[in-house]
């Protein structure tokens, strides 16, 4: 009777369930030790077992299952018919539910219960039970009589097992009561039931929450599955511990797509807070079931709030770990590691098993991460997934590799990004390596130096984190570059074994092998290359405790084969690899391994090695000048690389032979008269030292010169013959290098052993050479022209030698060099232009022989020009720099200083009546510069003040750092930091090795020093460098005042002015390459950013700028170099003040840096350019360089489409009513050869800003609808008035007959106006608009429609008056020609193209609500599509292949205009205001263009006729009415 009180009371009172639940599993509890101690059937007289017993179940006690004779449907049958045929029925029922409650307070016969009833296999009912049955319990409740009262029973029973503790073999009853539910034929009221279990989830343990959530779609009945999706939702939200449940119970739910989309969205939420084993399975549910439609937008989300991030520790934890090996590591901690590892890898598994399965994942996913624009919004989770995708997905490879192409130049994946993957998730990323390996191998062929270098790092990072098969295919594929001959592929592959072997010694040693075989292909390798190849393997061979024999033997073999060749390259390539294998072995081994005993026997070998290694290379190299000066120069390398790591015993064996041979070949004593014959008389010049009392060394230079010269003439070979040394001037740089260091390195940096050649003269011959080159033989021009070159590059090593030292005299030589540098130059220039077709002498020893070398013919004179009264050059004039690789390898990068050495030595010419030489093309035959040299720009610039007084020395002049010394230093500092911190123009590589060898002569000294290096040196010279800038700014402020303002004025010396200008040009590029540097932005480099930004900071507040943040810094930097503006002095300096200004802007940009830049580009474009001659600035570098300037100002503007329509409509009629060589008034730099750099940069900017307005969507509301028909008419007006440009510029626009304007035979009578009408309109609304407009109130769209409609009539009005002054004919050439048909014919395509894809679904939707401003703006561009079909025509009558090309598309994409608008009206039910007419073909003029069938064109043909031969435009219009066939005109229909 109990059982049957609380069967009522729960059925009456469902509600009180869960809180009577504690008081029955108290009493059940205590029933729960009264189980059978035997297994066997039990057998009492309840009705209960005895109704089973005959309904074919028996049941057993203990362990075994309860046994069923019968089929279960037989079973469920029998005991239905039972308790209904029962003469207590339906009393019977509750008696039977009672019998079953007594029943299973046994636990053992509880789980009987549960569990599945064994069949009984007897010969009767072998084939009456099936194999496998289920419970007696879920038997039970598909009784639908017994349903209820068991449903209650469990639900009861179930919190007895709150508690209970699970073990490894135990039962799981919570688990096993649940299970009893699921998959029932029918539920007698799912309702109640599903609201219990509910409520049995708000009260019990997470475990069991966590079985019934589970369990519930297998429980619920299909109506259900919504309200219960919306409650866990509910529940997910506050209860994160059963985020994997709910999950896992909501996808087996079919879910519409709203209430999916809402309980994704609950799911995203939880996504950065959710447990790192719960992840996988969060994610594993937004991805699933996504629609195409939906799926970026959900992928972007969950990228936004994906992190991987909290995976970071515990794989930190594990790096520590193995740090820490003396320390026990804990079961716990690694079995955390373990599981976070498993964790993240489960994570891209179900991210692989989306992208694999479901279409359009892998598409939205990549199509989300090229949207994400900003930096610092790129992820590792981003780069992981394009590899996941890249692997699993063979179609989306192409996409990738072009995502990641675009994003590594843009620093949106930086190569720290890479290396966190890698050192975080290399168990995940292991798995795409195959992908990595193969990305890595077409980066590597890429035109991009950043996509290379990226290419590189992923080699790197893919040895250095994987197991020992992908270190060898990383090895095998590098190999692979190198043999393939690719000059960029073979350099960065070195480059990468060269970090490999440095950082990886112990692991590449096992693959040396596959190295080795790089010597089978040194054929295709220049010098740079062999010299690296040889490094690595004599790191390989020489840098371990048990060297590698092989190697070493296959070294020397190819090193003797090379040595003991005749054909120069292959010496040249075993004097390389020689001393490269020298320095190797050479090096100071760890202090361990020189402990031990082994290790001095195994060094005193080496030294023995080495030294017969050297010896021989000096014996090879004794019979070639060439060959020796490389051996000296690769020694000195040698010294310089390994500066202090050298063994003692090897630097006194090279250095005593050094100062020998110097001693000997090259340093005399100064005498009266110098014996021998020359083909000069001998002269001492260039004596620093006149006042000493001793003995005065000189160089023996022009004797030598002399005896090598006479020597070549008459073919002696005889010094060669007895096999004596060689003495040539070509060795003396290179052994008075490997003398200096070698003398630093013995005496820490100090040269007072050989401070004398610093001011020791030279012999040389008298250099004044005005009006005798022409009588002088072609030998001896030739001869001089040598000269000078060897005294050039022995000044240059000079400077080198001494530029580092502190004594004060010794600057003031080093400063004298200079000026001797200079003013040899100029010397040079002159004698060069002499001596055509004059072979220099090399100077560079370590690059390929130049197939063509540099010849006057070649590099060409500059020609004496006609002088038009300008002013003489003073006679002090110096030439500018030598090195001018600039022009060579970026045109537009030193424009200003060419034609500023240009304009300088044009007027030397006139003086001297000598043509000059200009020596860009000849840096192969200098000397490099050292980086230490730029040490001397701390010295003073023109003012006598700024040499200290402690310069002054007793009867000598006082020496300063000149304008040409100044521009010789900065225009080398540009060339090598544009070379290292500037990655060349993307484009593809040349295959020749000459275009690549080129690129990189002249700077083998600085390609052995990191970017990092080159910037640290770069950021200590910022201080004076800025001493420099102010000076020049200060002194074309005071000249511009004394001036009035003037540029040419009465008191501007030329050549000052032009060699000031070089330098200021100059000193903003070294910033502006500088600041430009891509390295900035890592983050080892974040404090050399910051002590270059508080240099420029510090100028503006001194002492103030140490603990400001570095945006703060970036803000005084950027107006620190803001203050130049008003003294740049030709426009090349003002275009590179531009550039740094947004180079410093994007650290990071602002929007008050943005106007800034804006508005200084605009000042930089209004200003009037002159140069100091009086001419204005012309030709084509200065296009050049304004076409960047207007993109710099059209792209920061905050209005492009105001800028454009202010250039069109106020600038250009300025220029059109001046005079032929006139300008815009208000556009200074708008003249009639520039036109066409702003008539492209306009059309394109136009067409570029149009694509950043959004599409139309059905949901925009009204006001955004406006706004967007506003900034779409202001476009078309725009481009509406740039189209017209190229007709109305070339025509006589004067007044019709009739007094329409141009382009304004409209008939609507919606829109159609005349011009009294229009100028009246437009005067009211100027007066209007000139009063501050009043705050918008509540009818806001109508008065934005009002400020739309008056803009438009203000257009209209602007474009007509404008017409009315378009008198002039002279302009022809410029608005119609060649040029700019083609940029109005390409990018008007790409504007009515833009206009189709994004304006027309705005319009589609847009035209019921504002239809006049609709109509209003497809008849302005109607106009224009008009306007283009003329000069489809006009391209067509004058065959101009480069015209017609662009015709073809550009006349489809005015068809699918006309048919996309007829498609727009059809949409909103106006498709009977639309009709179809032939547009007659004419030229620019308005004259028809007759064809062979024009006359049997019918004018009235429809749609449906085809054209013919010559296809006349179908021109589709709108009406505002049902009647629109109104005509104006006989070749062009209505409007509206």
């Amino acid at each position: 009777m109990v059982s049957k009180r609380k069967l009522s009371k729960s059925d009456a009172h469902g509600d009180s369930l869960i809180a009577e639940l504690p008081q029955t599993k108290k009493s059940r509890i205590s029933c729960k030790e009264k189980t059978s101690a035997e297994d066997g059937a039990v057998e009492n007289d309840s009705i209960f077992v005895q109704l089973i017993k005959t309904a074919g179940i028996t049941l057993n006690s203990g362990e075994r299952q309860n046994d069923i004779a019968v089929d279960q449907a037989t079973f469920q049958k029998k005991l239905c018919q039972i308790l209904r045929k029962h003469p207590f029925y339906p009393h019977v029922v509750q008696e039977f539910v009672s019998g079953l409650e007594t029943h299973i307070k046994d636990r053992d016969q509880f789980r009987n219960c549960l569990l599945p009833c064994a069949p009984v296999r007897g010969e009767v009912t072998r084939n009456l039970v099936h194999s496998y049955c289920e419970s007696l319990i879920k038997l039970l409740l598909g009784i639908e009589t017994l349903q209820p009262a068991v449903i209650t029973l469990l639900l009861e029973k179930l919190p007895e097992f709150f508690f209970d503790t699970v073990g490894t073999f135990g039962t799981n009853f919570p688990r096993l009561i649940v299970n009893q539910f699921k998959w029932l034929d029918k539920i007698l009221d799912s309702k109640d039931l599903i609201m219990k279990l509910m409520q049995m989830v708000s009260v019990s343990p997470v475990p069991i929450q966590h079985d019934i959530i589970t369990s519930l779609p297998e429980i619920l009945e299909d109506s259900q599955q919504s309200e219960f999706a919306r409650e866990v939702s509910q529940l997910l939200k506050r209860d994160t511990r059963l985020t994997v449940p709910i999950l896992d119970a909501l996808s087996n739910l079919d879910l519409d797509a709203g209430l999916l989309a809402e309980v994704r969205q609950s799911a995203m939420i939880i996504v950065p807070a959710v447990k790192l084993e719960d992840l996988p399975v969060v994610i594993k549910f937004i991805l699933h079931n996504i629609k195409a439609v939906d799926a970026v937008e959900v992928i972007s989300a969950l990228r936004k709030n994906l992190d991987l991030s909290s995976c970071i520790l515990p794989l930190q934890i594990l790096s520590s770990q193995s740090k820490l090996k003396s320390q026990p590591q804990t079961s716990s901690s690694t079995s955390q590691v373990s599981s976070s590892q498993n964790c993240v890898k489960l994570l891209f598994d179900v991210i692989k098993l989306a992208v694999r399965f479901q279409k359009g994942i892998s598409e939205a996913w990549i199509k989300a991460i090229e949207n994400t624009v900003s930096v610092s919004d790129h992820k590792v989770l981003d780069l992981i997934v394009l590899l996941l995708i890249h692997t699993t997905n063979t179609k989306s490879r192409k996409q990738i590799e072009r995502v990641l192409r675009n994003k590594i130049p843009l620093g949106c994946v930086p190569e720290q990004l890479l290396q966190s993957a890698f050192r975080n998730h290399s168990l995940v990323i292991k798995d795409f390596f195959p992908s990595i390996l193969s990305l890595a191998q077409t980066f590597l062929h890429s035109a991009d130096p950043c996509v290379v270098s990226f290419g590189s790092c992923m080699y790197k990072q893919a040895f250095s984190a994987f197991d020992s098969y992908c270190q060898q295919e990383v090895v095998s594929a590098l190999v692979t570059h190198i043999c393939g001959g690719n000059d960029v592929e073979v350099d960065i592959s070195l480059d990468v074994l060269t970090d490999l072997v440095t950082l990886h010694t112990s692991s590449l040693i096992r693959y040396a092998t596959f190295v080795k075989n790089i010597l089978d292909y040194t054929e295709k390798l220049n010098p740079q290359q062999i010299r690296k190849l040889f490094y690595i393997l004599g790191e390989l061979a020489f840098s371990q405790r048990q060297e590698d024999s092989y190697i070493q033997d296959d070294m020397h073999m190819v090193i003797r084969k090379w040595l003991s060749s005749t054909v120069p390259k292959y010496k040249q390539m075993g004097i390389i690899g020689a001393i490269t294998v020298a320095g190797s072995m050479a090096a100071k081994r760890s202090k361990e391994d020189r402990c031990s005993l082994e290790r001095t026997q195994q060094s005193e070998e080496h030294c023995r090695q080495l030294s017969i290694l050297l010896d021989l290379v000096s014996y090879c190299c004794e019979q070639s000048p060439e060959a020796l000066a490389l051996y000296y120069d690769e020694l000195a390398n040698l010294i310089e690389k390994q500066k202090g790591n050298l063994d003692s015993q090897i630097l006194e064996r090279i250095g005593k032979s050094v100062v020998e041979d110097f001693s000997n070949d090259f340093v005399v004593d100064l005498t009266p008269v110098v014996d021998g014959v020359h083909l000069f008389p001998v002269k001492s010049l260039y004596n620093l030292d006149e006042d000493e009392s001793q003995g005065t060394i000189v160089i023996n230079l022009l004797p030598l010169l002399s005896q090598n010269w006479l020597g070549k003439s008459v073919g002696e070979m005889a010094t060669r013959n007895q096999g004596k040394k060689i003495v040539s001037p070509e060795c003396l740089c290179p052994s008075f290098r490997l003398l200096r260091l070698y003398t630093t390195e013995q005496h820490n940096g100090s040269m007072e052993e050989i401070d004398a050649l610093l001011g020791c003269p030279l012999y040389l011959t008298d250099l004044e050479i005005e009006g005798k080159l022409g009588s002088l033989a072609k030998q001896e021009r030739e001869f001089l022209c040598s000269l000078l070159f060897n005294a050039l590059n022995w000044f240059r090593e000079v400077v080198n030698a001494f530029c580092k030292q502190q004594d004060l005299e010794m600057k003031g030589k080093v400063l004298t060099r200079l000026q001797n540098i200079t003013e040899l130059q100029n010397m040079l220039g002159k004698c060069l232009a002499a001596s055509p077709g004059y072979v220099l002498p090399p100077a560079i020893f370590d690059c390929e022989a130049l197939e063509a070398a540099p010849t006057v013919n070649a590099v060409g004179l500059v020609k004496k020009k006609k002088t038009g009264g300008k002013k003489q050059k003073s006679e002090g004039s110096k030439d500018s720099s030598a090195d001018h690789s600039q022009m060579e390898e970026n045109p537009e990068g030193n424009q200003s200083e060419a034609e500023t050495t240009q304009l300088e030595k044009d007027t030397t010419e006139k003086k001297s009546g000598i043509p000059l030489v200009q020596l860009q093309s000849y840096r192969a035959f200098f000397r490099e510069l050292d980086l230490e040299v730029f040490t001397i720009l701390h010295c003073g610039l023109l003012t006598k003040s700024i040499l200290d007084s402690e310069m002054h020395t007793e009867a000598r002049e006082i020496v300063q750092l000149g304008p040409a010394e100044l521009v010789f230093l900065l225009d080398d500092l540009c060339q090598k930091l544009e070379h290292i911190l500037m990655p060349p123009a993307a484009k593809r590589a040349p295959f020749l090795k000459q275009g690549k060898d080129c690129r990189n002569i002249g700077f083998s000294h600085l390609c052995q020093r990191s970017s990092q290096e080159v910037a640290q040196c770069a950021v200590e010279l910022l201080k004076p460098l800025c001493n420099h800038m102010e000076n020049m700014h200060n002194y074309f402020q005071a000249l511009i005042t004394e001036n009035e303002e003037v540029v040419d004025g009465p008191r501007v010396n030329i050549q000052e002015h032009q060699l000031l200008s070089s330098c200021y040009q100059q000193l903003l590029q070294v910033f502006r390459l500088l600041f430009a540097w891509s390295g900035f932005s890592q983050r080892e480099n974040s404090d050399l950013l910051r002590s270059a930004l508080k240099v420029l900071a510090d100028r503006l507040k001194p002492g103030e700028t140490e603990f400001l943040l570095l945006e703060d810094l970036i803000s005084e930097s950027f107006h620190y170099l803001l203050n130049f503006q008003h003294s740049v002095p030709n426009f090349q300096c003002a275009l590179t003040l531009t550039q740094l200004l947004i180079v410093i802007a994007e650290k990071p940009v602002a929007s008050w840096k943005k106007d800034k830049i804006a508005s200084l580009a605009k000042q930089f474009l209004c200003q009037s350019w002159m140069q100091p001659s009086g001419m204005r600035e012309k030709g084509s570098q200065f296009s050049d360089a304004l076409h960047t300037l207007v993109c710099v100002y059209m792209e920061h503007t905050d209005n492009i489409l105001k800028a454009v329509e202010d250039i069109s409509s106020v600038g250009v009629p300025e220029l059109i009513n001046s005079a032929n060589d006139g300008y815009s008034s208000t556009y200074p730099t708008l003249t009639r050869q520039t036109f066409p750099v702003f008539f492209q940069v306009m059309m394109a900017q136009l067409e570029n800003s149009v694509r950043s307005i959004p599409a139309g969507k059905p949901s925009d509301s009204s006001e955004v609808q406006l706004e967007k028909l506003l900034h779409w008419n202001m476009a078309v007006r725009d481009f509406h008035i740039l189209v017209n440009l190229v007709k109305d510029g070339s025509s006589d626009l004067s007044p019709k007959k009739n007094g329409s304007s141009v382009g304004t035979s409209l008939s609507s009578s919606a829109v159609k106006t005349d011009a009294k009408n229009s100028c009246s309109f437009s005067a009211k609304a100027l007066s209007s608009l000139s009063a501050p407009l009043p705050p918008q109130s509540s009818s806001g769209p109508t008065d934005c429609l009002t400020g739309f409609l008056l803009l438009m009539y203000l257009t209209d009005v602007m474009s007509f008056m404008v017409s009315r002054n378009f008198t002039s004919v002279s302009c022809l050439e410029v608005f119609d020609s060649r040029p700019v048909l083609s940029i109005c014919l390409k990018y008007g395509r790409l504007f009515v193209e833009a206009f189709l894809k994004l304006a027309m679904p705005l319009l589609d939707y847009s035209f019921k609500k504002h239809r006049e401003d609709v109509q209003s703006l497809l008849k302005t561009l109607q106009l224009s599509t008009r306007q283009l079909h003329h000069m489809c025509g006009h391209s067509k009558i004058h065959q101009d292949l480069g015209l017609t090309n662009h015709v073809p598309l550009l006349k489809k994409s005015l068809e699918q205009f006309v048919y996309r608008v007829k498609a727009m009206l059809a949409f909103n039910h106006c498709q009977e205001a639309f009709w179809v007419g032939i547009l007659k073909n004419r030229d620019l003029q308005g004259e028809e263009i007759l064809s062979q069938d024009s006359e049997e064109n019918d004018p009235g043909e429809g749609v449906s006729q085809l054209p013919r031969e010559d296809p006349a435009e179908e021109e589709g219009d709108i009406s505002g009415s049902e009647d629109g066939s109104e005509h104006n005109d006989d070749d062009e229909e209505s409007s509206e």
